[in-house]
């Protein structure tokens, strides 16, 4: 765990918040703050729907070298660290950096730590409260260059995120939605703040061309090994991946997701 002086680290983003912070703590490269960001929020309870097309989305934007930034919380958040990969993302935590939280996403988040980035404006062994979700929030929309909402409801934590969004004047996107469903975004379009997804191919491309990147875990787990031979290869690595949803394990061997 490290910090860093705001005054002596200038992270232009910071400018758009209200009252920015003076100190970061973090685990991992920060060097990825220099990256092109995207933020991606959303609810704690998503649909299949919303899996899969979060997933897609950081994973299109991940692949022309964008990194993603969410805040580490189940559902919308988990999915977009994932689907980004861990060594390409930056997780905003609401504690002290020392606290894995929530649990059911320590295995990720520690994912995080070793291969990407995480940070925290909150002094080590902080407990996550109300307004400090509030203050999460205002950095992770903050970082990004536009903000992608892929499902809220109205009144929740990510109605709260949008509406800094439009304090800071970014550009926001969601995903398309029946009737009824996602309340929040489907109000950003009808009242034009917001422009829908319909191509995420489309709109990846908007931030340059697929970057190749040789990744020889993933061009083994690719194969489809059994899962005797990669743990034998790659030991508890091969778990972490399933449990991060890279892979899935069926009849004794391994398919990436």
């Amino acid at each position: 765990m490290k910090s860093i002086d705001l005054k002596n680290f200038n992270i232009k983003q910071l400018g758009s918040m209200k009252k920015a912070p003076k100190k970061l703590y973090y685990k991992g490269n920060l060097e990825l703050l220099n990256n092109r960001l995207v933020s991606i929020v959303g609810t704690r309870r998503p649909s299949a729907y919303t899996k899969e097309f979060t997933y897609k989305i950081a994973k299109a934007l991940s692949k022309r070298g964008v990194t993603i930034v969410s805040g580490a919380a189940m559902g919308v958040d988990a999915i977009a660290h994932k689907g980004a990969s861990p060594n390409n993302t930056i997780a905003v935590m609401a504690n002290g950096i020392d606290i894995r939280y929530p649990k059911v996403n320590q295995t990720l988040i520690k994912s995080i730590e070793d291969n990407g980035l995480s940070i925290s404006f909150f002094e080590p062994g902080f407990k996550a409260t109300r307004w400090s979700f509030v203050v999460r929030n205002e950095l992770i929309v903050a970082l990004g260059e536009i903000l992608i909402v892929t499902e809220a409801e109205l009144n929740s934590g990510t109605s709260r995120s949008i509406e800094f969004a439009k304090k800071m004047d970014k550009e926001i996107f969601v995903l398309p939605h029946r009737l009824n469903e996602s309340l929040a975004t489907n109000q950003l379009l009808k009242e034009g703040r917001a422009k829908a997804i319909y191509d995420i191919e489309e709109f990846a491309n908007r931030f340059g061309k697929i970057i190749e990147q040789k990744d020889e875990f993933l061009e083994y787990l690719e194969t489809n090994p059994t899962l005797d031979e990669a743990i034998s290869k790659y030991g508890s690595k091969i778990y972490e991946a399933e449990l991060n949803g890279i892979i899935a394990i069926e009849n004794g061997y391994i398919r990436v997701i």
